[in-house]
């Protein structure tokens, strides 16, 4: 690990002027993911900037209905808290879906959406990756590729994005609201992760000098109809070969509105939102999910190692989609 100057913040204006003061610095919390990547020498900064004094940690009812989640709530403690349970019990499923538990009481809503690839091509500093060093090459493509992408990829990179908790998020339309040098401003969670493109090594569409401050989540959280579907090679702390977060609106057994979105397949959370227009108005049923996931890989393409992961995606939307289908959770 290189050596590193080391700082904690005690509100937002001295974080926010810590991190324009210092290029490459990093902000760090839980730290789950960073100090793993600092050990490897993937990650370099010359300062950590603590934010764990901020008060960032609040889950609080918004007056439209919504929910906002502070930064810095661990998972555990979203996962667990009344309201998400009650109103978001997919962002629960997820959650609890990812990690261990030692790591999801240290991990921080924040950090979740900031955590980097698990590609191992990306942690060895032996190979070239153009994700950790832009302009080498993507050793995935012709490597051992079995767990990643098949969709959205590039010449430049075929990594996924680890996280299951920001499936969820995707499918429930959050929103990440940030604060930086010219204030704050609120990114769509579709918009907050990027396909790799020509620049695998940016993750996402927010500012160097910016501190995500919370998730908003809107007012309607489909408590009834929802799934988190993980597929994995063994059963606890593992990452998802394919995760689906299907939620629905089913009324006398017609779809209203339809929210798919899946992990484990793209260089950020995939949803299709021509897939879920297809549902809407039709019956709930296996042939109607199954046309939903032809729709949602048409543009899958596979490598030598995870070709199977497009039939397995189709399957698991089906699974997901019928498992929220038959769920009656609480109105």
């Amino acid at each position: 690990m290189n050596r590193f100057s080391y700082i904690r913040a005690e509100d937002m204006t001295s974080a926010l002027r810590e991190i324009a003061s210092a290029p490459g610095a990093r902000f760090i919390a839980g730290g789950t993911n960073l100090i793993d990547l600092m050990k490897e020498n993937v990650e370099k900064p010359g300062r950590l900037i603590d934010i764990t004094r901020l008060a960032l940690r609040r889950i609080q009812s918004l007056a439209d209905g919504g929910l906002r989640i502070g930064a810095l709530a661990t998972n555990s403690g979203v996962a667990y808290d009344q309201e998400v349970e009650r109103r978001y019990p997919l962002l629960a499923q997820a959650i609890l879906a990812g990690a261990s538990a030692q790591l999801r009481n240290m991990a921080t809503v924040g950090g979740n959406l900031m955590q980097r690839t698990r590609c191992s091509y990306f942690y060895d500093t032996a190979t070239p990756c153009n994700k950790r060093e832009p302009g080498t090459r993507c050793s995935a493509r012709e490597g051992f590729n079995r767990g990643h992408a098949i969709l959205g990829t590039s010449a430049q990179c075929i990594a996924v994005h680890p996280s299951d908790m920001c499936v969820a998020l995707l499918a429930l339309d959050a929103v990440v609201r940030v604060s930086g040098p010219d204030g704050e401003r609120t990114i769509p969670m579709a918009e907050f992760h990027r396909l790799p493109g020509d620049t695998p090594h940016t993750d996402t569409n927010l500012g160097a000098a910016e501190l995500i401050t919370a998730i908003d989540l809107p007012a309607e959280g489909f408590p009834r109809h929802f799934a988190y579907l993980k597929v994995r090679d063994r059963a606890s702390y593992a990452f998802a070969l394919v995760s689906v977060a299907a939620a629905l609106d089913i009324e006398q057994g017609t779809i209203g509105r339809a929210r798919i979105a899946l992990g484990g397949v793209a260089h950020k959370p995939w949803r299709d939102p021509q897939a879920e227009a297809l549902l809407q108005g039709r019956s709930a049923t296996a042939e109607s999910f199954a046309q939903a996931a032809e729709v949602v890989l048409r543009g899958a393409q596979g490598f030598e190692h995870n070709r199977f992961k497009i039939e397995l995606a189709k399957h698991a939307v089906v699974r997901a989609l019928s498992r929220a289908a038959t769920r009656e959770g609480a109105a």
